[in-house]
């Protein structure tokens, strides 16, 4: 993609309402636009790696098992007050009714439809397990949305769903969504730690949130610090297998939201193995048995003719608010540090003389060659100044920046930096690209 046919809005002070790190830089490298309290139009560049955060989730949930689907964000009221948290899901619940007086929402979470869709097509123990997830935009009204896309009104969510014959089925979806969600913050560069937390309005009697440590962090947690050093499961990790090992090695040590916290058993760990940080949640599992199932009679049929209500799980990732995490995570006084995996691009080719002929002739080059090789490519070929191309390249925080210039040219180099590290190195411009496409394509 060429800087001079790109939308790239990047703006040089920091707005006011901007509170947390993420929020301000996103505003700042042109991602996002407020466009009411809490909600937010995506920008090119923000959508960009919204998309590659939504690819990592959805590659996950399909290596553990889970079948795609997509519903839709307004909901019939029916369905909640059959469920009974019609009235009791409280004022965060936007609701709306159309043009004939009938009662609907726009939907917080999925559990009632789900519940209905499993119930109008599946009948036999047969037909289990199962688990049905989507990638939908949720309407939570916030009393104060804050913080940007971290605590807003209208956000992505990943959702799924899992629907057993019994409690012991049931732990087993239970774990691997539990597995899946280790792997795939890690595959952001993200650790997530697994801690102990209420249910609230979902339901049940087992939950885990996974938490990114950031000062930033609304909530207060407490966690071992041998957890902190658990190896993440590979990509070999075989999902019909039994994963109950590598979750009780993870459920092992003590971790617990502030709202689970035990402190006499946290005292109880040596003082230099506690750990007490700032978290932000990025994702949530429950179990709830047959909270749903149960007065929707969403039922089976098992090998003895008798009926029974399946059990159910839910499985939330925020895949909008994780692009706020990931900032937080990863970033200097300078700007952004994208992780490879989700970088918007991943390479700022930055012509530093645009308009002198040898330097746009191996721009021209250097920009083909990455772009065949299937390397995502920024090319900055704008006529400003180079101060002003190296600020908005470490603001918007590729993982390389290629700089091209007459004077290096004239020697047969080019610098290569590495937006992590800081480490520039001078290459020819055929061993810039052997080592990027090295690096990017593995």
């Amino acid at each position: 993609m060429r800087l001079s046919r790109y939308f790239l809005p990047i703006l040089k002070e920091t707005p006011k309402e901007a509170e947390i790190v993420s929020h301000r830089l996103m505003l700042r490298a042109g991602m996002i636009r407020q466009e009411s309290a809490g909600i937010y139009a995506w920008l090119p560049l923000g959508y960009r790696v919204l998309r590659k955060i939504e690819q990592i989730v959805r590659e996950e949930q399909n290596r553990a098992g889970a079948v795609e689907l997509l519903m839709p964000t307004i909901q019939s009221a029916d369905l909640w007050r059959e469920s009974g948290r019609y009235d009791a899901y409280g004022r965060e619940m936007l609701r709306i009714t159309d043009r004939h007086e009938r009662d609907m929402l726009f939907g917080p979470t999925n559990e009632e439809m789900i519940t209905e869709i499993f119930r109008a097509y599946v009948r036999s123990y047969k037909d289990l397990p199962l688990n049905l997830y989507h990638i939908q935009w949720k309407f939570r009204d916030e009393v104060r949305p804050r913080f940007g896309i971290m605590r807003g009104r209208e956000f992505l969510m990943k959702d799924a769903y899992s629907f057993d014959v019994d409690k012991e089925s049931a732990r087993h979806a239970y774990n691997r969504m539990f597995v899946a969600y280790l792997r795939t913050f890690h595959r952001m560069g993200l650790k997530a730690i697994p801690m102990r937390a209420e249910t609230g309005p979902i339901g049940g009697d087992m939950s885990h949130e996974f938490i990114i440590l950031a000062s930033t962090g609304e909530s207060e947690v407490f966690c071992h610090k041998d957890i902190l050093d658990l190896p993440i499961p590979g990509a070999d990790t075989d999902f019909q297998a039994d994963l109950s090992p590598i979750v009780s090695a993870w459920t092992a040590p003590y971790a617990a939201t502030d709202e689970m916290h035990d402190k006499a058993a946290f005292d109880a760990i040596a003082e230099d193995r506690r750990v007490t940080a700032r978290g932000i949640e990025v994702g949530h599992i429950f179990y709830f048995g047959t909270k749903y199932s149960e007065p929707m009679k969403a039922n089976v049929t098992l090998s003895d003719g008798t009926e029974t209500p399946v059990h159910m799980g839910s499985y939330g990732v925020g895949v909008s608010r994780l692009l706020g995490a990931l900032i937080e995570a990863h970033h200097d006084d300078d700007g952004i540090i994208w992780p490879t995996s989700v970088a918007p691009f991943h390479v700022g080719l930055v012509n530093l003389k645009t308009g002198d002929a040898a330097t746009d002739a191996a721009c021209e080059d250097l920009y083909a060659q990455l772009e065949n090789a299937g390397v995502e490519v920024l090319y900055d070929d704008e006529d400003t100044r180079a101060g002003a191309k190296f600020a908005t390249m470490d603001l918007i925080g590729l993982p390389w920046q290629l700089v091209v210039g007459p004077r290096g040219l004239k020697d047969g180099i080019v610098e290569l930096k590495n937006r992590s590290s800081g480490e520039r190195v001078s290459l020819s411009p055929q061993e810039a690209v052997n080592r990027l496409v090295a690096d990017i394509k593995g």
